[in-house]
């Protein structure tokens, strides 16, 4: 069947309620699969295809995908789904440079900084939006901070956006205290061996430049922020590496407050678990964006993307995943659970979030991620 119609027939289907949101979005994975992450190479719809690669975040994502999508695609098709997570970005950049062509299929990326890198190493393509009307509905701010970067053109459709926020154990930490101490909770003395963060060092560097006053898009007394690292990484417990570590971690109260994803929050609150959420002033915003990778079999991938933004289907998606979608409240009826998420803006304009200036923090990885990677080890 033809792609587009394939599409269709599953989108009405949900909308008549014959498929639940489940069973919607593994048919939509196994279509994604099928037509728009298949090697770079060219080739007829009809080709076999042996097997295809997806790299991902882990966690309950992964278990999501594995069992709804994955699974039922090759009891299908016969094609192998061979599936990879990654802790971060900078790990799984590394892997693809180190790669084949063709060896890694999709690129699932978090950031402005993280597509300004792939353009960069020319793994950019062009895509042709008039094939993508559902951008029409897209927050107009997360499609320029791209557009920006590889002058006016596109490579990627914004999906999603959220924090790295402050989560905490109401047990042990009030919201009060949290209003009062802001990023400054993770340098208590009192609560050393019950402190986490992530090992990114993006992330250690922003919070760091918080804890001293700093912007963290123009940080000026390094030595300050280096100092605050040390000093959060001796109250630690632990850095941890992974959204399943994060929530391993609260959940079984081995810490009482840590940097988190704000939909993996949102996931333990859900599951009952009495952890708090907050953003402090210039917290760590970000988005993610579906990147089509330069080789790609261009219609195909830009039919999918403009089915994935189509409301319907990224409403559903959103729901299942816990971060807001990319798409303007002021133009779509988002449902009730979407703007009970953390980081959910009603305006549409982002205009509390604060993102990372690609140039500023491309500009210094190299040098800080290697200091940062020796503080870690206990220099």
């Amino acid at each position: 069947m033809e792609s587009t119609k394939r599409y269709e027939r599953l989108r009405e289907r949900y909308m008549n309620g014959d498929l639940d949101r489940r069973t919607f979005l593994g048919l939509i994975g196994a279509a994604s699969l099928a037509y728009g992450v298949s090697s770079p190479f060219v080739r007829e719809a009809s080709a076999a295809v042996e097997e295809v690669r997806f790299d991902g975040w882990g966690g309950v994502v992964s278990e999501a995908f594995r069992k709804y999508a994955f699974d039922p695609f090759t009891a299908e098709t016969g094609v192998k789904v061979v599936d990879g997570t990654f802790g971060g970005s900078d790990e799984y950049l590394s892997r693809v440079k180190a790669s084949q062509p063709g060896e890694f299929n999709i690129a699932h990326l978090s950031g402005v900084f993280d597509y300004a890198r792939y353009a960069q190493l020319g793994l950019a393509s062009d895509l042709n939006t008039d094939n993508i009307p559902n951008l029409q509905y897209v927050i107009p701010k997360l499609t320029e901070v791209f557009s920006k970067v590889t002058d006016g053109t596109l490579s990627c459709v914004p999906y999603d956006y959220g924090t790295t926020g402050l989560a905490y154990n109401r047990k042990h930490i009030s919201d009060d205290e949290m209003k009062e101490k802001g990023a400054k909770i993770l340098l208590d003395e009192k609560l050393k061996g019950k402190i986490s963060g992530w090992s990114a060092w993006r992330t250690r560097i922003w919070y760091a430049s918080l804890q001293t006053d700093q912007d963290p898009n123009g940080a000026t007394d390094m030595d300050a922020i280096w100092e605050a690292i040390r000093e959060n990484r001796d109250l630690l417990l632990k850095y941890w590496s992974s959204g399943a570590e994060l929530m391993s971690l609260l959940a079984e109260e081995e810490v009482y407050v840590t940097e988190g994803w704000s939909g993996r929050i949102y996931a333990l609150q859900e599951q009952g678990h009495d952890i708090g959420y907050m953003d402090p002033p210039n917290g760590f915003g970000w988005q993610e964006c579906l990147f089509v990778i330069k080789g790609s079999p261009m219609p195909e991938c830009e039919e999918l993307l403009n089915f994935m933004l189509a409301p319907e289907t990224s409403i559903a998606v959103a729901e299942g995943q816990n971060y807001p979608p990319a798409l303007d409240p002021t133009k779509v009826d988002l449902g009730k659970k979407i703007p009970t998420l953390p980081a959910f803006d009603p305006t549409g304009t982002l205009s509390g979030l604060t993102f990372a200036d690609p140039a500023y923090w491309n500009g210094h990885e190299q040098e800080w991620s290697k200091q940062f990677g020796r503080i870690q080890k206990g220099y």
